[in-house]
């Protein structure tokens, strides 16, 4: 099996010797195993990518580095890895030896008994609790919530695909860190196994707490992307409906008030009220209009599938493209 290691990076200069070291150790003794390691450079300052061309020219078979212009993020790097990659299985995993190599054959043998994710699970977290594992913790379960993808640990970068499940979207934002739930969306069968975390070595986190409050906002996205983006007009309609409905029973409310207390129609905020829900009912309708031919459009223009096949069996014969 030909799989692709994307690792991306930003000023890892001391760890990168190291993880070639464990990749080596970890992936050569593995002889149904092919291998490629794609390190992409995210704009670090410091002589990460130097050391990186040492690398490639000491093992050209293997090794391939992406050098981007300047820092894109974490997404942005992952996205180009996987642009440049070449694996049927794709393993993404962090530079900075949190993440330990010696996991990567029990992953792909996941993949080979026929998972098409195989999600890690830090069990064992090396990271301060109160500012890394508590808020990490509270992100995973409203995911996992939200999404109806049920993961201890969205956050674990280490993690295998099989390349259709991956190369069916394109990553914005902090969407790395959904890709299961997109996953999930066109029907993948998900694992999610423990692996080793070690403590950080050399440098420091890049991560702060402002990153979970990111993460929500990309939430936001990936819910409405999973559950409306082929029928937008249901999230749009549906709230203009509940809006104008309010509307309707705040006006009965301004009848009932006129006919049992004598209170003028006009003098009341109630009527203010019920005119402005209607008119926000009404326009989230026609966002939704709006909405689905954008929807159309996209998936026509694109000709982009409604569904995703798995297999195809024709006359007894495997015929999946």
């Amino acid at each position: 099996m030909f799989i692709s290691i994307i690792i991306p990076l930003l000023n890892e200069e001391k760890s990168l010797p190291l993880l070639k070291n464990s990749l080596d150790e970890a992936l050569f003794p593995c002889k149904d195993i092919d291998w490629e390691v794609i390190f992409v450079d995210d704009g670090s300052s410091d002589d990460s990518l130097n050391i990186l061309k040492r690398l490639a020219e000491e093992d050209p078979q293997h090794v391939i580095v992406v050098s981007l212009r300047r820092n894109f993020g974490q997404t942005a790097a992952i996205a180009a890895g996987i642009d440049h990659s070449h694996g049927e299985v794709i393993v993404l995993m962090d530079a900075d030896l949190q993440n330990d190599p010696s996991d990567i054959p029990f992953l792909v043998d996941k993949i080979e008994q026929g998972y098409d994710v195989v999600s890690g699970w830090r069990k064992d977290r090396q990271d301060p609790f109160l500012t890394r594992t508590l808020p990490s913790r509270i992100a995973n379960w409203l995911i996992s919530v939200i999404t109806g993808v049920y993961l201890h640990d969205y956050g674990c970068t280490l993690k295998a695909y099989r390349r259709e499940v991956i190369t069916g979207f394109r990553l914005y934002g902090e969407m790395h860190r959904f890709i299961p739930a997109y996953a999930s969306n066109v029907g993948a069968r998900i694992i999610e196994v423990p692996v080793h975390h070690h403590p950080r070595k050399y440098g420091k986190t890049k991560y702060g707490l402002e990153r979970t409050f990111k993460v929500i906002l990309d939430l936001f996205t990936v819910k409405f992307l999973m559950s409306y983006a082929q029928k937008p007009i249901y999230i749009f309609g549906g709230t203009g409906f509940v809006l104008i409905g309010l509307s309707f029973l705040t006006v009965v409310a301004l009848v009932i008030r006129r006919l049992t207390l004598g209170e003028h129609l006009i003098r009341s905020p109630l009527l203010l009220l019920s005119v402005m829900l209607f008119i926000l009912g009404f326009q989230s309708v026609l966002m939704g209009l709006q909405a689905e031919v954008l929807a159309r459009t996209y998936h026509e223009s694109q000709h982009k599938p409604i569904y995703t096949v798995r297999q195809i069996l024709r006359e007894g014969k495997d015929q999946s493209v």
